[in-house]
């Protein structure tokens, strides 16, 4: 159990980490940085702690619970995509009632300008759409395996 627990962890230190390496990459501020260099470190540590504990109780990699574990990491991957997503909408409808970026047509009607969406929306709103799929049919399935026949 405390193997799957410092394996899961990890992964949402490793998750954090990406999320902290495009913070750096978009924003370029010393704040991202130091969190990006304070992610990589704990990815370090708690790397070197399940190699200790590999090394000193191989027996816990017999017990270890991989369907559980990837159950966990698929629900995770789900919603942090999901929370990308919903941001991405956010932004956009708040643009959307910005005055700078639409115009009054001649039937009085708005129409959005393109500053509205940026491309880089559009990359991350599509190129997270498999991540998505994927993962959240894992975790869907797994969680109706359990309610059905109570196991996952």
């Amino acid at each position: 159990m405390i193997f799957s627990i410092i394996i899961l962890c990890l992964f949402i230190s490793f998750m954090t980490h990406i999320v902290s390496l495009v913070n750096y990459v978009t924003k370029k501020s010393e704040k991202s940085l130091k969190n990006f260099i304070k992610t990589a470190i704990s990815n370090v540590v708690l790397s070197i702690i399940c190699i200790i504990l590999i090394f000193k109780r191989p027996d816990l990699i017999v017990k270890f619970d991989f369907i559980f574990v990837t159950w966990v990491m698929a629900g995770l991957i789900m919603i942090f995509t999901l929370i990308v997503k919903i941001r991405i909408f956010v932004n956009i409808y708040r643009r959307s009632k910005l005055p700078e970026n639409y115009h009054l047509n001649f039937f009085g009607k708005k129409v959005l300008h393109s500053t509205v969406v940026t491309k880089m929306e559009i990359v991350i709103f599509f190129g997270t759409m498999p991540f998505f799929l994927m993962s959240g049919s894992y975790f869907m399935a797994r969680l109706m395996n359990f309610f059905l026949y109570r196991h996952l």
